[in-house]
This record gives C-alpha cells, structure tokens and sequence, in this order.
C-alpha cells in the first residue's frame, strides 16, 4: 500500500548545519524585533561604551533569540520552509529572492 505523505528530500551536511540554521536567525531576528532595536539603540546612543552600558539589552537579546535556535518545533518550521523553497526553486529555476522581487510596471 503506497503512503500518502511526500517523503522529505535528503539534506545535506551544509543545509541542516548552516542554511537551515540561517534562516533560523533571520526568523529569529524578525520574532525578537523589540529587543533587536532596543540593543541597536542603546548601541548608538553609547559608541564605545556599549560593551559595558548595554549588557542588560544584550542579554534580553540573547535569551529571546536562544529560545529560537534551542526550539526543536521552531527548527522543524524553518526545515520545511528550506525544503519548499529548494523544491520550487528546482522545479522554475528561480531563487527566492528573484520570485519576490517585483517587475517593472514600465518599460
């Protein structure tokens, strides 16, 4: 009897240990957007010193994107989005970033 769920394609080494995990960190970023700029604020706003005046901001960073990276269901939604890119951009031949890019409306 033939199974109805689609198997997933191998992954390479690269892919599960670099590529998914750098999309991980985009989405990351994206889903901690309050404390990514509050760190880049206080990094302005202090030069130099902002190794020592922005530890507090740091760390609220750290641990919103930690809980990402360490969430097994996180890392499952991200590996699915990679694979459905690789997937379409092997069946039209076009990265992601040139299927989002929109077309001139005039020549």
């Amino acid at each position: 009897m033939e199974s109805l769920e689609k198997e997933e394609p191998v992954l390479r080494h690269v892919e599960l240990d670099v590529l998914i995990p750098k999309l991980m960190r985009e989405k990351a970023k994206g889903l901690c957007v309050e404390k990514v700029e509050a760190f880049n604020h206080c990094c302005k706003e202090n030069g130099f010193l902002m190794v020592f005046k922005c530890q507090e901001q740091n760390a609220a960073l750290k641990e919103c994107l930690t809980t990402y990276y360490k969430d097994p269901a996180f890392f499952e939604v991200c590996k699915q989005e990679y694979i459905n890119e690789k997937l379409e951009f092997q069946r039209t031949g076009i990265p992601a970033k040139k299927r989002t890019e929109r077309l001139p409306t005039s020549m």
